[in-house]
């Protein structure tokens, strides 16, 4: 494939994982590697692989309209609590709502959302990220598409659930969430049910939200603190996402994308 005028052969595009590790460090570069025709070739397939991530992403995406996107730590294990209410509550969006469940695709939260889901005769999807030496896919996907880059995947996670859920994490989990808060207070996308379970996890969180960044600091807007709901009710997850409406593709610039 020609990109640019420089000639990409199509396995670099595909087979990420190899071919980025061959390709100049960005952060190493001196003024003399930064100038040269590798340096060039090597951002123009970063440019490409970014690219077809992004497009690879969005048709997955697009083959499953109706989905619930769940996030939580990589570190629970089967029998912790938190593990068993995604699980769970996997099952029963799946049951009752006949909508896909959208995770990372690893261990933790993300394994017990899928498992509920596959249990229940579901779609249960996985937007997997290529760590080798941290993260295993789960093995309760019925689908699943690869990403090299966190930023494309995680554009892909944001993309057109219908509802987002957070469970108690590490700052992975927490970036997705003000990811998420940040889009919809912005009008990037459109209003989305935004639910956090785990009321002892999240009550400090919402504290620092309500008294710090809205009351003493008023660096967020009144408004700003009903953003997002705190329940571990699973009934009452289940009601907050049958009524929202259907989302339908992503904002962009105040103007549906797709």
């Amino acid at each position: 494939m020609a990109y640019g005028g420089i000639e990409i052969p199509l396995h670099t595009l595909y087979n990420t994982t190899i071919e980025l590790n061959k390709l100049i460090p960005m952060n190493n570069s001196n003024n003399s590697e930064i100038n040269s025709p590798d340096f060039e070739l090597a951002n123009r397939q970063r440019i490409e692989i970014i690219r077809k991530e992004f497009e690879k992403g969005f048709g997955f995406l697009k083959e499953h309209p109706l989905s619930v996107t769940i996030f939580g730590s990589s570190q629970f294990q089967e029998g912790n609590f938190y593990y068993e209410h995604a699980r769970q509550l996997a099952q029963k969006i799946v049951r009752k709502l006949s909508y896909a469940i959208l995770t990372g695709g690893g261990p933790g939260i993300m394994e017990a959302a899928n498992r509920g889901a596959m249990e229940a005769g579901g779609s249960s999807l996985g937007l997997t990220i290529d760590i080798p030496s941290e993260q295993a896919t789960n093995k309760y996907l019925t689908e699943e598409v690869n990403f090299y880059y966190f930023f494309t995947r995680k554009v892909c996670l944001s993309f057109a659930a219908e509802a987002y859920i957070f469970y108690p994490g590490g700052f992975g989990t927490l970036d997705e969430c003000f990811e998420i808060l940040t889009l919809v207070q912005t009008g990037k996308i459109h209003s989305v049910p935004i639910i956090l379970v785990g009321k002892k996890y999240w009550r400090k969180f919402d504290k620092l939200i309500k008294k710090q960044l809205a009351g003493k600091f008023k660096t967020i807007e009144d408004d700003d603190t009903e953003l997002y709901k705190i329940t571990d009710d699973m009934d009452e997850i289940i009601r907050i996402i049958s009524n929202a409406p259907v989302r339908e593709g992503l904002k962009c610039c105040g103007e549906d994308l797709i």
